[in-house]
């Protein structure tokens, strides 16, 4: 009994022993932590802070709102957001439909040309045609000065591809065999099976892309010339870059408008990340442990 007792202890003692791998595991993760979390607090502190000096500070020196009542009440800025909301979420859409389509598709072993079609996706990852050879494509199908042209652009990513491919892979293969016995077509498979069991991989892929979408502004840049096309990062790359700032009632320096017109563009992934954490921590390595 006494000897049950101390290998009982003994295992407790090893339990709780802290290694100094644990200790420096933290210590960097905790560095790394503050200098993403540092900028971004450095950011929302001078978009309340009126004093437009550039110098960091834990708290606003002299609090003020008008930054970002000067960028909800500028109505030139509405379009260009609305524009960003419209292609985001169109855009997140088609690349989801187009990623787990493909990437179910791909996971069909017994599919002529299977190998083939792997083969020419995997090979736009790493050779494209340029940007004057998409730029002619662009234009040859009036995508050109419309921002449609964000949504079809990103609507096909063959790494969220490959990723929702592998996922696929890893459900368990009796579930297929399962549902072809019951009758159901490889449609029924992936409507009734795959997708309720890839939530985690949707909502981190769908992630990916609404960020990708969502911060664009080189494209408009190089494709559109319509103010009213525009996205919202563009017009933000605008402001700051070249100083076209909007004039309103409210009394506003232009690091505090800056700083507000950033905030602004990071709020909705800021408010929609909780709801998504959980599936984007399942789904964070999609694909990357096979069973």
């Amino acid at each position: 009994m006494a000897q049950v007792k101390a290998n009982s202890m003994r295992v407790q003692a090893k339990k709780n022993k802290v290694h100094v791998f644990d200790i420096v595991n933290y210590v960097v993760f905790v560095i790394i932590a503050l200098i993403v979390l540092i900028p971004i607090w450095k950011v929302l502190v001078d978009s309340f802070n009126s004093v437009g000096v550039y110098r960091f500070m834990l708290w606003p020196e002299d609090f003020t709102f008008n930054g970002y009542l000067t960028i909800f009440t500028t109505v030139r800025l509405y379009r260009p957001f609305l524009n960003s909301v419209i292609t985001t979420v169109l855009g997140t859409l088609l690349g989801l439909v187009l990623s787990t389509l493909g990437g179910y598709v791909l996971t069909q072993k017994d599919m002529p040309g299977r190998n083939a079609l792997s083969f020419f996706l995997l090979f736009t990852m790493i050779f494209s045609g340029g940007m004057i050879p998409e730029y002619l494509v662009m234009r040859q199908l009036h995508l050109v000065d419309t921002m449609w042209i964000l949504v079809i652009k990103h609507g096909m990513n063959v790494y969220n591809l490959v990723l929702m491919k592998n996922f696929f892979e890893g459900i368990p293969e009796s579930l297929f065999e399962a549902a072809k016995i019951d009758g159901c077509s490889p449609m029924g498979i992936f409507f009734k099976i795959v997708l309720p069991l890839s939530k985690a991989a949707l909502a981190s892929i769908g992630l990916m892309y609404a960020v990708t979408v969502w911060n664009d502004y080189s494209t408009v840049q190089i494709y559109i010339t319509n103010p009213d096309q525009v996205n919202f990062q563009y017009k933000l790359r605008v402001m700051i870059m070249d100083g076209d700032t909007p004039t309103t009632a409210y009394k506003v320096s232009q690091n505090t408008l800056y700083y507000a017109a950033i905030i602004v563009a990071i709020l909705p992934f800021m408010a929609a990340y909780p709801f998504l954490q959980k599936y984007f921590v399942q789904g964070v390595n999609v694909g990357a442990v096979k069973e």
